[in-house]
């Protein structure tokens, strides 16, 4: 089974491309906090992710740097040969489903995502006002 479960902060905007057909890919790093830290080693590994589709234009959407999302996908492996014909191997976390982990108040971002933050923010309860029809343009339910 190749199953990847993470939890992790952006550590740029999501870079947001479109196949020749029209799908929407995103591709990202995530920071992900290690459990058990050694001293003056890494306190954090950086996780290369690519999300496809509703799931990529949900990412466009909602997310920039900073905030912390929850992702469920799979660990994804690949090659190819660069401009200087040397082969790279490459390994992917595919999100195949994403979740809000923390509040926009709580996460100290203040710019709102590329894709706009058309009503989208948080009331004086922390919690996000999801506004009406958005259930529609959601890749998890």
């Amino acid at each position: 089974m190749n199953t990847v479960q993470l939890v992790g902060r952006f550590t740029r905007d999501p870079d947001i491309r479109y196949s020749d057909n029209g799908k929407t890919i995103a591709r990202f790093n995530i920071a992900v906090d290690r459990r058990f830290k050694s001293d003056n080693g890494p306190t954090a590994d950086f996780i290369s992710c690519v999300a496809w589709g509703k799931t990529a234009e949900f990412i466009e959407k909602y997310f920039c740097q900073g905030q912390r999302i929850g992702l469920t996908g799979r660990i994804q492996t690949g090659s190819y040969t660069n401009k200087d014909n040397v082969k790279v191997y490459t390994t992917d976390v595919v999100a195949e489903a994403v979740e809000f982990v923390e509040s926009k108040k709580d996460s100290g971002v203040t710019a709102a995502p590329a894709g706009g933050n058309q009503g989208f923010g948080t009331g004086n309860d922390g919690f996000y006002n999801i506004p009406d029809g958005l259930d529609d343009e959601l890749p998890f339910n």
